[in-house]
C-alpha cells in the first residue's frame, strides 16, 4: 500500500470514526455490560453477585413472564399484518391523481410523527368507557360501548386499534414503491383484458413485496418493543391485559429494582427478535419478487 492509499486510508477511518465510537460505547458496550450484568443479582444499591445462569431459569418459572410473552406475541400478529393491511390501502389510494393529492398525503402522513404520549393521552379520552367519543358515537346508534382500556377482553384490541393511528409511516414507504412499478406493466395488462382487482393481485402486490418485506421487519422489531402507550393508558393492566415484555422489562429494573433479572429478560428479547427476524428472512425467498438483477444487490 502506497503513502496516497494510506492517507486516504486513515482519512476514511477518521471520517467513520465517530460511528465507530457511537457503535462501541452505545450500542456494542452496553449489550456486553448486560450480558454480564444477566448473570448477576444486583439491586442498584449494593454491588453485584455472581449468581451464573439462574436468572434465566427463573424465567421459565416466572407466570408473569410468560403472561408478558404472550400478550406481546398477540400483539405482533395482530397489529403488524392490520397496520401493513392499512398502510397498503391507504398508500393505493393515495396513488391517484385526484384533487388536493399533496394535502391528503399530509393529513394521512401527520399522525405518525406525533409525540407517543401526547397520542397515548388523546387515545385514553377517545377510549374512555363512561364518556369517551368511541362509546358516544355508538351510543346515538343505540349500541352499548364495551370497556375498551378499563376491560380485560377489550384493552389489548384497543391498543392493536390504536396502533392503526400511525400507519401513515408505511404509507410512505408503500407510495414510494407504487410510483416505482413500470407503467408498461399495467398497459400490458390491459390489453390483455385484465381488471382492476387482478391488476391488482397479479401486478401491484407482487412487485411490492420487498417493500411489504421491509415493513413487516421494522413492524415487528417496532411492536415487540411496544411500551409507551400501555405505560402511559393502562399501566399493564387490566388484570395484567397489556402487560407488554418491554414492560414488564422495565417494572424489574426500574420498580422492583431486579436489574439482574431484567437484563436476562432484555437479552432473552433480543434472542427472540433476532430468531424471528432471520426466519422471516429464510421464508421471504418464497413470496417476496425481485425484479432482474435486484435480488443479487441484497
Amino acid at each position: 500500500m502506497g503513502k496516497v492509499d494510506k492517507r486516504e486510508a486513515v482519512v476514511g477511518y477518521l471520517f467513520i470514526s465517530p460511528w465507530i465510537v457511537g457503535f462501541l460505547v452505545f450500542l456494542l458496550g452496553p449489550l456486553l455490560i448486560a450480558l454480564y450484568v444477566g448473570m448477576t443479582d444486583w439491586d442498584l444499591l449494593t454491588p453485584a453477585e455472581w449468581i451464573g445462569g439462574d436468572n434465566y431459569a427463573r424465567l421459565l418459572q416466572d407466570k408473569l413472564f410468560w403472561k408478558s410473552l404472550q400478550v406481546t406475541t398477540l400483539y405482533v400478529v395482530t397489529a403488524v399484518p392490520l397496520g401493513i393491511a392499512f398502510g397498503f390501502a391507504i398508500a393505493l389510494l393515495l396513488n391517484r391523481k385526484v384533487k388536493g393529492l399533496s394535502m391528503w398525503r399530509t393529513i394521512y402522513y401527520f399522525p405518525a410523527i406525533l409525540s407517543g404520549v401526547a397520542v397515548s393521552l388523546m387515545w385514553m379520552w377517545v377510549l374512555n368507557p363512561d364518556f369517551g367519543v368511541i362509546n358516544l358515537l355508538l351510543s346515538y346508534v343505540g349500541i352499548e360501548g364495551p370497556g375498551w382500556i378499563a376491560s380485560p377482553t377489550w384493552a389489548l384490541p384497543s391498543l392493536v386499534i390504536m396502533s392503526l393511528w400511525g400507519a401513515g409511516g408505511g404509507m410512505i414507504i408503500y407510495l414510494a414503491g407504487l410510483q416505482g412499478i413500470p407503467t408498461e406493466l399495467y398497459e400490458a395488462a390491459e390489453i390483455d383484458g385484465c381488471g382492476r382487482w387482478r391488476k391488482l393481485w397479479q401486478i401491484t402486490v407482487p412487485m411490492m413485496t420487498p417493500v411489504i418485506f421491509f415493513n413487516l421487519i421494522m413492524g415487528m422489531i417496532g411492536a415487540f418493543q411496544t411500551f409507551t402507550e400501555a405505560y402511559v393508558i393502562t399501566k399493564g393492566g387490566p388484570d395484567n391485559a397489556t402487560l407488554f415484555y418491554a414492560m414488564y422489562l422495565y417494572q424489574n429494573a426500574f420498580k422492583f429494582f431486579k436489574m439482574g433479572y431484567a437484563s436476562a429478560l432484555a437479552w432473552v428479547l433480543f434472542l427472540i427478535i433476532l430468531l424471528v427476524t432471520l426466519f422471516v428472512f429464510a421464508t421471504s425467498r418464497r413470496w417476496v419478487y425481485y425484479t432482474a438483477g435486484e435480488e443479487n444487490r441484497l
